[in-house]
């Protein structure tokens, strides 16, 4: 069964700002690649960060919403955690989503 995750990528785009686009499809291309079925792609523009935690001062957020196994998550951790563009990482599972249901109307007495 397939669980609902949110993934946070923070993405070292140091030097190639204007590549962020091309990037962002790329994992999201990865993403597809391993199985996963993207419900959708949120880009958060380039935030700095509130202290310095090594060479970078600020990175460009991506969140992706999407339905995968749980296996997934540590396959795309071990993937990510290699790619040099990819600076930090965060996964969530998420409740599965709600289907929308016509409120009832109380009936007048």
């Amino acid at each position: 069964m397939k669980n609902r995750y949110e993934a946070l990528l923070v993405l070292n785009t140091q030097g190639k700002e204007d590549t962020v686009k091309d990037l962002v499809d790329r994992l999201e291309g990865e993403f597809q690649k391993e199985g996963a079925d993207i419900e959708q792609v949120q880009k958060m523009d380039k935030r700095q960060f509130s202290y310095q935690a090594g060479e970078l001062d600020a990175g460009h957020y991506v969140n992706f919403i999407f339905h995968a196994d749980s296996q997934l998550i540590t396959t795309l951790r071990s993937k990510f955690k290699l790619d040099p563009e990819v600076y930090r990482q965060h996964y969530q599972r998420l409740k599965p989503k709600a289907e929308v249901r016509p409120k009832k109307v109380a009936a007048e007495k």
